[in-house]
């Protein structure tokens, strides 16, 4: 493995021992240890980690616990300078997970939010900032916040407004936050990954080729997404509208990857699912993993670099006083579905109240062209469907979406896929008119016309 040189060192961990491959050219990081390990648990609102998860911090001499007096630490993430580290903690067992920074050379952690429920996973964000999942009401939405003096939390702003559980993974270089929910988003389904900007806008799906479970996903530094797909690895890549698939050594994978500077990767990876998880070494392209971290009675995962790294691209954003938003289509027919050529009539707009029973909004109507421009409700579920001439169902969405306070946002066509390019011309329905149909539910009746 690129010349590196192995020391194995046994040290205890509770009635366990652990056994650790290092070297000169290992770097530090840090990493996750924890009885129990449920990667998916936050679908249900529930914990990933038993009570007993602590962090370590490992180099190519120790290894010890990052916040020794706590009771429970996990969720380990490095700040752009590598000097500090954010995680979720509790000091006494039965405290809720709260969000904690403490410096890389040590010290006292100082708590950065002060959540009713639990508060796990923060990830830094440019201008002192960060993001986190919060939950409330038993479900975890996703957060972001600004830190006084590094210390506590001020002008939180939610980012995510769907029902079911939401769980950030990683923040982006070009500054989209990269977070895991179910697909069809807010349904029962299958884990799948999402972005959303720093402000809540924009929220997609990373690629539309869903399928197996994906989750736990990371960049890396040619600036694909590597991730879990069922129990392998796969990854995203810009020249693909699909995953690509990782060819790995057979396995288990947790996800979670970290790229060193010589290019291997920490993995956490386990032989079987009857199997603890341990962390790996590995060079894409090798058919061997390399002991990195292994707890004979443990699950060890999340391994974190302590580096410096890029500050990603801080995100203007494009939020008005308004206290509705805008969403422009600009062609229906631009999909991975087929509709018949003039064959959509009209559009659609459902919510759903605090009890998850669906309500109608409104109607508007599609142009020939399958644009249509509407006003919708702000920080709530909305979901779209789409109508022949006869009223008829062509397409309903099978998820939800939301939109921000004061949005304006204009999509390809629907469920057309984020890699898609849009056509040069101007849609009919802004032709006609530049003022939205109302799909607010504050209107008494439908907008009418279309073709």
């Amino acid at each position: 493995m690129g010349g590196l040189l192995s020391l194995v060192i046994i040290i205890g961990f509770g009635p366990t021992s652990s056994v650790f491959s290092s070297g000169s050219d290992s770097p530090a990081f840090l990493f996750t240890v924890a009885k129990r390990y449920e990667a998916l648990a936050w679908i249900r609102g529930a914990d990933r980690f038993s009570s007993d998860a602590i962090i370590f911090l490992q180099d190519a001499s120790d290894r010890h616990p990052l916040i020794p007096s706590f009771a429970a630490s996990a969720d380990p993430t490095v700040s752009f300078d590598g000097k500090s580290v954010l995680f979720a903690g509790k000091q006494k067992i039965q405290d809720p997970w709260q969000i904690w920074k403490v410096a890389m050379t040590g010290g006292a952690a100082r708590r950065v939010t002060s959540c009713a429920e639990d508060c796990v996973r923060p990830f830094y964000l440019p201008d002192d900032r960060i993001v986190y999942a919060k939950k409330t009401g038993g479900r975890f939405v996703i957060e972001a916040a600004g830190m006084a003096e590094g210390k506590t939390v001020r002008l939180t702003v939610q980012l995510t407004y769907g029902p079911g559980n939401f769980l950030p993974t990683d923040v982006l270089r070009d500054g989209r936050i990269l977070f895991e929910a179910t697909y069809p988003l807010g349904t029962d389904g299958t884990p799948e990954l999402y972005t959303v900007y720093s402000d809540g806008s924009g929220v997609e799906s990373y690629r539309c080729d869903h399928g197996k479970a994906r989750y736990s996903g990371k960049q890396v530094a040619s600036g694909d997404i590597v991730f879990t797909s069922g129990s392998s690895l796969a990854r995203f890549t810009s020249a693909r509208a699909q995953e690509v698939h990782i060819s790995a050594p057979a396995g288990e994978y947790a996800g979670d990857a970290a790229e060193t500077s010589s290019g291997d990767w920490l993995l956490a990876w386990r032989p079987d699912a009857k199997s603890y998880f341990q962390v790996k070494r590995w060079k894409p392209g090798d058919g061997s993993l390399l002991s990195a971290v292994v707890e004979q009675s443990a699950n060890v995962i999340q391994p974190t670099l302590v580096v410096e790294r890029t500050v990603p691209k801080r995100h203007p954003s494009g939020l008005h006083d308004w206290p509705n938003a805008n969403l422009l289509c600009l062609n229906a027919y631009t999909s991975k579905y087929r509709f018949a050529a003039g064959s959509i009539h009209s559009v659609r707009l459902y919510t759903r109240d605090s009890v998850g029973t669906t309500k109608l909004l409104g109607s508007a109507p599609v142009e020939r062209d399958g644009s249509f421009f509407v006003q919708v409700p702000t920080e709530q579920p909305l979901q779209i469907e789409l109508l022949d001439g006869s009223g008829k169902t062509l397409k309903r969405q099978a998820g939800w979406f939301w939109m921000r306070r004061g949005e304006q946002r204009a999509c390809v066509g629907c469920h057309a896929g984020p890699e898609t390019a849009p056509e040069n011309a101007v849609p009919m329905i802004l032709l006609k008119s530049t003022t939205p149909a109302d799909m607010t539910g504050a209107a008494s009746h439908s907008a009418s016309g279309g073709h």
